[in-house]
């Protein structure tokens, strides 16, 4: 009975010491992640043409600044297409918006994934809101989800999940 305190004491004891034996880089890098604020449409019913998709992130005060972002839609009845050259960013949130600011997008070639590259980092501190116009909404109702994910410019810094973004789309109903 002793020996079977003793074992379990010494788990315990050596299982709490390996959590704190977790290096200090790693645990800043999980709260320095930028985070997805929310997510939302002008036009939430299907196969509207004139939709904007707006993506809200903000880069902590402790975190690297955000240059690069992936886009990758994981649910939905049907792949959703933007165009790339009506798209835009720019500073603060869909209700407060601030400065325009310059953007790329490009086609991954990872399946239903656009890549945001800014044209200025977003500094630590700051807010930016991603805004891509669907060449229409999906013709089928339902939830559609995209993975957001920073995406380092070298080898020595990790790529941080961001969140994941929920769209919904409803059905247009006869009124008739």
């Amino acid at each position: 009975m002793i020996n079977i305190f003793n074992l379990c004491k010494t788990l315990l004891v050596s299982t709490g010491l390996c959590l704190f034996a977790v290096p200090v880089s790693q645990t800043l890098a999980l709260a320095q992640a930028p985070k997805l604020l929310s997510t939302a449409t002008t036009y939430n019913h299907t196969s509207a043409w004139e939709s904007t998709y707006y993506f809200t992130v903000t880069v902590p005060k402790t975190a690297t600044p955000l240059k690069t972002i992936a886009l990758t839609q994981i649910t939905g009845l049907e792949p959703i297409d933007f165009d790339l050259q009506e798209s835009f960013a720019f500073a603060g949130t869909s209700d407060r918006q601030g400065q325009k600011l310059g953007i790329s997008l490009s086609k991954s070639s990872q399946p239903q994934t656009v890549i945001v590259n800014l044209e200025q980092a977003i500094a630590p501190g700051q807010t930016v809101t991603i805004a891509l116009k669907p060449v229409r909404n999906p013709m089928y109702e339902g939830v559609y989800q995209f993975r957001l994910q920073s995406l380092a410019a070298d080898t020595q810094t990790n790529n941080y999940g961001i969140g994941t973004a929920r769209l919904q789309f409803y059905g247009v109903t006869d009124t008739e």
